[in-house]
């Protein structure tokens, strides 16, 4: 129940970050909600395929789809003035990201994945909706720019494997994975952290 009720929430707050960059791009209804739904529900959707779990979990129920289209139905209605668009997007992608990441490796631990394939099932799936927006308004995806997108990402997975293996309560584990990983991605944005580039070539 606890797991449902994460994927629910990382898919929510994952669409309106994907509905948002739609308004910013000045796409029609049709194409926020398109941007807004694969964004919601694309990472799950890799996790599931990578699970062997056919068809994907948000095309199999009802709820997953319709969160996603509903969460775009808010942004439609109430989205920020275009000037705070950038920082709304950012921030729900960051708590997309916590949710996801713990979400994504406390569902592939369920099913049987080793702590290894659960650890980096967890990081896709926090990082497959948004990598699929970023592709889909032709942006450079977050995960190729000098942000911390992904290590924050793998540090929220790799808590909720470990507190399993601990045998911590996966409650806590997913709390403290979720906190953690979101986090980081917020602190790394504001103060403009990022991982060390290659050395120019001469």
């Amino acid at each position: 129940m606890l797991l449902r009720i994460l994927d629910l929430s990382g898919i929510a707050v994952f669409a309106a970050s994907g509905a948002l960059v739609g308004v910013s791009k000045r796409l029609d209804i049709f194409g926020v909600c398109v941007v807004g739904v694969i964004t919601g529900i694309g990472g799950g959707m890799i996790r599931d395929l990578l699970l062997g779990i056919t068809p994907p979990t948000s095309l199999q129920n009802w709820p997953y789809f319709a969160t996603a289209f509903t969460a775009c139905l808010v942004v439609l209605v109430l989205h920020p003035e275009v000037r705070r668009i950038r920082t709304g997007v950012l921030v729900l992608d960051a708590i997309g990201v916590g949710v996801f990441a713990t979400g994504g490796a406390g569902i592939a631990l369920a099913s049987g994945a080793g702590p290894l394939a659960a650890t980096i099932i967890g990081m896709i799936t926090a990082i497959g909706g948004g990598l699929l927006r970023d592709v889909l308004v032709n942006e450079m995806p977050l995960l190729l720019q000098r942000d911390l997108y992904a290590v924050p990402a793998l540090l929220g997975a790799t808590t909720v494997v470990l507190a399993d293996a601990l045998a911590i309560p996966e409650s806590v584990g997913l709390a403290v994975g979720s906190v953690t990983a979101a986090g980081l991605r917020l602190l790394a944005l504001w103060r403009r952290w990022n991982l060390p580039t290659a050395p120019r070539l001469s």
